[in-house]
């Protein structure tokens, strides 16, 4: 039988004799739960190294010896873990710890240790530790079944739990509902409220309990759209209210999600904001499709911009002559309606017509599909296509770069795109379409 504690170790002295895989797992974890951190070893990890080099840990660069728990010339510990790979030293660094009156976790013998180290995980402010009679894998299949279900609402994480306040902006990422972040996921298991848009993972809201207030604030392209300012204000009420309210977007909400003005909202009012990133669709549907926005000797340089209004518009404050001499990777959001326009400007201000274009419609969802053109032909191609929002546009020679390496690809799982050549395959004008 154990008997379970959990250790308050803000400032308090830690020994960890080892430098290896083991230690690797244990420091990073006693780092956080703000302990001070001994490393004893003749070699370490690079991972450590670098937790020694910025002053994050003490390391020692030496083997154990005789005196090093118990004289306390190194500190005055309060745990000790031993993690080397000779049993014979984890034996003496635990005879000396149990001379010491000092708990001592063993990596090699679970049986010879006085102590174990559960497997730990965190949802919100709630803190999971599973010690299944040392066996550390079946522990660590327990301790994920209970965070996911605590994060995912499976397990009610409202249960004896105090109330959270205020707002969370939260990036639902670019569709999948695997993409949503952990952080994501506990705080909408949480919510109170959601005021959802249509890009948002939308198939994770049939997991909030019924009493959660569903808000639906989809904004369609040239239809029916929820005001930014009746959002804010749904926002804000809300928590005013006393109601805690996640705010689901797709992607990241400060990446062309307008989710500054409705922190700004917040704050105006007094309302308390925490910012959850989200995974951009800039980067996800690329990479969803094989395509790197950046490759070795190919891009080094990668340029991210909305095309909600069309290049020479005087609303507009892109830089498209700019983007055309930059000559790297550029990704173009919202500019399926004005992807000739796009096209048009590139060239006209030096861009090769040439240059190879994909574009990646619902990325990282089942209908995902992939159409790689050049700038010359992509309009024809996206309208030949029928290509509807959301959609990501990807100019570049990373695409070339993806179909020579035989990683591009229309959707998850799919095989490869394989082409004869820069122009493609499939019809003469140079358009992979599929």
């Amino acid at each position: 039988m154990t008997y379970l504690l959990g250790l308050r170790m803000n400032g308090r002295d830690v020994l960890v004799v080892g430098g290896g895989r083991v230690a690797q797992r244990r420091v990073p974890v006693l780092l956080e739960s703000g302990a001070k951190v001994t490393v004893i070893a003749p070699e370490a990890t690079a991972a450590l190294e670098d937790l020694a080099s910025a002053g994050r840990i003490t390391w020692h660069r030496r083997g154990f010896e005789p005196g090093d728990v118990r004289d306390g010339r190194l500190g005055e510990f309060w745990l000790v873990h031993a993690a080397t790979d000779a049993p014979e030293v984890n034996a003496a660094v635990a005879e000396e710890a149990e001379a010491a009156r000092l708990w001592c976790v063993r990596a090699d013998d679970r049986h010879a240790a006085t102590a174990w180290t559960p497997a730990s995980g965190n949802v919100g402010d709630v803190t999971v530790g599973v010690v299944a009679n040392g066996d550390p894998r079946r522990a660590a299949g327990l301790r994920d079944a209970i965070t996911d279900g605590l994060s995912d609402g499976t397990l009610d994480a409202r249960r004896g739990r105090e109330p959270l306040r205020g707002v969370a902006l939260v990036g639902g990422g670019p569709g999948d509902p695997g993409l949503i972040t952990v952080r994501g996921s506990q705080l909408l298991s949480q919510a109170d409220v959601v005021v959802v848009d249509r890009l948002a993972p939308m198939s994770l809201l049939d997991r909030l309990p019924a009493e959660v207030e569903i808000v639906d604030a989809s904004k369609i392209p040239y239809g029916r759209s929820m005001k930014q300012e009746e959002i804010n204000r749904v926002l804000v009420d809300r928590a005013l209210a006393g109601r805690f309210v996640v705010r689901l977007k797709g992607g990241d909400s400060f990446l062309f999600g307008r989710g500054g003005e409705e922190a700004a909202a917040c704050a105006a009012a007094g309302v308390p904001v925490t910012v959850v990133p989200g995974v951009t669709s800039a980067l996800a549907a690329p990479a969803g499709a094989g395509i790197p926005a950046t490759h070795r000797g190919v891009a080094q340089d990668l340029h991210i911009v909305s095309a909600h209004v069309v290049p020479g518009d005087r609303r507009s404050t892109v830089d498209w002559a700019g983007l055309a001499r930059a000559g790297g990777t550029l990704v173009v959001l919202m500019g399926v309606e004005r992807v000739g326009a796009i096209a048009a400007a590139l060239i006209e201000h030096g861009r090769a017509a040439d240059t190879p274009v994909a574009v990646v419609q619902d990325g990282t969802l089942p209908t995902q599909r992939t159409i790689v053109a050049t700038l010359g032909t992509v309009a024809r191609a996206v309208a030949d296509a029928g290509v509807r929002p959301p959609a990501v546009i990807v100019i570049g020679e990373v695409v070339d770069a993806a179909r020579e390496l035989d990683i591009l690809h229309e959707g998850p799982g799919e095989p490869p795109v394989r082409t004869n050549g820069p122009g493609g395959d499939e019809s003469p004008e140079g358009n992979r379409i599929r």
